[in-house]
């Protein structure tokens, strides 16, 4: 898990520069680009499911 925290991270550190890079003059605060890209990568994110698939009914 702590691997993919640091995944995580990694990815959010390199968008976050990629928004900053691309940003028109006056740029923001670091943190207007960190919290945009956790955003952004959070709903790219596939969903954690919560327990086991349950399987449908046999007809």
């Amino acid at each position: 898990m702590e691997q993919e925290q640091t995944s995580q991270e990694d990815q959010i550190r390199t968008r976050a520069y990629y928004l900053w890079e691309h940003a028109p003059e006056p740029k923001g605060t670091p943190d207007e680009y960190w919290e945009q890209a956790r955003s952004e990568i959070e709903k790219e994110a596939p969903p954690v499911e919560s327990g086991p698939i349950a399987e449908e009914p046999k007809k």
